[in-house]
């Protein structure tokens, strides 16, 4: 087996990635402040192949820097830019997606959709939220409402013209999600109806609904792309930005791995936070990054090339319940370090999570991974190297019991694991 990179840590909130190109074989934007760790010395250039898919994300959105092509960006808030508030509008057809009535879709889940604008000693960010239930709680990304730091002010616009202040139930930086609460509810709002993320099949219509470049209100149509895409979250600091510790409210800054979907339905900065709904209006996904071609020069910031990516709802729904009944979050933990690994099969290479280093007493001790063990499969969905075991790990719930397809000695075998609550440290 020939591992290359990168290399996740076993709380899977670390890794070490192979210096200046992404896992999909593109540029990288370099390491931040110790957030994603150094380079792993002696790293063989990664593989490129059709589906390679650990996308490395630029927090370009938030700092107004340049991005790298190849790079994904946020789609959280373009700054305050004054632009004018536009009416909920319908940017051009789906792309042969068959008889779905976007009309009906965009006057049922508008209205539970939401802008949000926060504003600190740092400046102004705007992005999107989904009213999850009639108490005011409000769901969007953790770096919409973080990236301003401690005692930001945080406004929420509902519909055209009606504007309350909203103060943070609980955040949590790992999975990019956040809850805010409206200080005074109004008794008409309406929560957003949920879907089944897990049924979704490539080339089924979605909608995308927020509040790009402060445009509120505004939806665009498209199709899934792709399901279980793992991107991960390079936050990178500029000599114009504020350090990382300020910049996420005093909280370190733990790259995200998600096993997203993918859309080409238009998502632009502003929309992070929003709603990615079905045929049906049902919410199945909160829309939080777009793939970027990069911009020209210092705050500049690149929109929708038709990649764009949602957390599935499947694993929203897990994380907001916890934050709103506790204010923090637990996620699944398995308990290896980890790398991209393959071995040779027959004429092919077959790629996958290689493992690592067992922590003593971790749900993946108890199974019986051992360290050189090759991952392909996750219940039965491939696995292609490490960011994608990561971001479907953290796509489970605590106390879950997966069935991991594990190579080991020439031997294919299936290794059944319950997940715990991730350790606090």
């Amino acid at each position: 087996m020939t591992a290359t990179h990168p290399r996740y840590d076993a709380d899977h909130d670390r890794h070490e990635a192979a210096p200046g190109r992404s896992p999909a074989g593109m540029p990288a934007a370099p390491p931040s402040n110790g957030a994603l760790g150094v380079a792993q010395a002696g790293a063989v250039p990664p593989r490129r192949r059709f589906g390679r898919d650990a996308l490395t994300l630029a927090l370009a959105a938030v700092l107004g820097s340049a991005v790298t092509f190849g790079a994904v960006e946020f789609a959280d808030g373009a700054r305050d830019t004054g632009a004018a508030t536009a009416s909920t509008s319908v940017a051009g057809p789906a792309p042969a997606v068959g008889p779905t009535d976007w009309t009906t879709v965009a006057g049922k889940a508008a209205p539970s959709v939401v802008a949000i604008q926060v504003t600190g000693a740092g400046g102004g960010d705007q992005g999107s939220g989904v009213v999850w239930d009639a108490k005011g709680d409000i769901v969007t990304n953790n770096h919409v409402v973080s990236g301003q730091g401690a005692g930001a002010k945080i406004q929420v616009r509902i519909g055209a013209q009606d504007t309350y202040s909203a103060t943070i139930v609980g955040t949590d930086p790992g999975t990019d999600l956040a809850v805010i609460r409206l200080d005074n509810p109004p008794s008409t709002l309406t929560p957003i109806q949920r879907g089944d993320s897990t049924t979704l099949k490539v080339g089924d219509p979605v909608m995308a609904l927020g509040n790009p470049l402060g445009l509120s209100g505004t939806v665009t149509t498209g199709i899934v792309s792709a399901l279980d895409r793992p991107v991960t979250t390079s936050q990178v600091p500029t000599p114009s930005t504020v350090p990382m510790s300020d910049m996420m409210g005093g909280q370190s800054a733990a790259p995200v791995v998600t096993a997203a979907i993918q859309t080409n339905a238009a998502i632009n900065p502003g929309n992070s936070g929003g709603a990615l709904v079905d045929a049906a209006g049902r919410l199945v996904g909160i829309n939080s990054a777009i793939a970027s071609l990069g911009g020209s020069g210092a705050g500049s910031q690149s929109g929708n090339i038709g990649i764009g990516f949602a957390i599935p709802v499947h694993e929203v729904t897990s994380i907001v319940d916890q934050l709103i009944s506790t204010g923090h979050a637990s996620v699944a933990y398995l308990g290896i370090s980890t790398t991209d690994a393959s071995l040779t099969q027959g004429a092919a290479q077959i790629s996958g999570a290689g493992v690592g280093s067992v922590a003593a007493g971790s749900p993946a001790a108890s199974a019986g991974l051992k360290e050189g063990d090759l991952i392909t499969a996750l219940n039965g969905v491939p696995v292609d190297g490490a960011t994608s075991l990561v971001g479907r790990i953290r796509g489970q719930q605590p106390n879950q019991q997966v069935t991991l397809t594990i190579h080991r000695g020439g031997q294919i075998q299936d290794v059944h694991v319950t997940l715990q609550p991730k350790p606090a440290n």
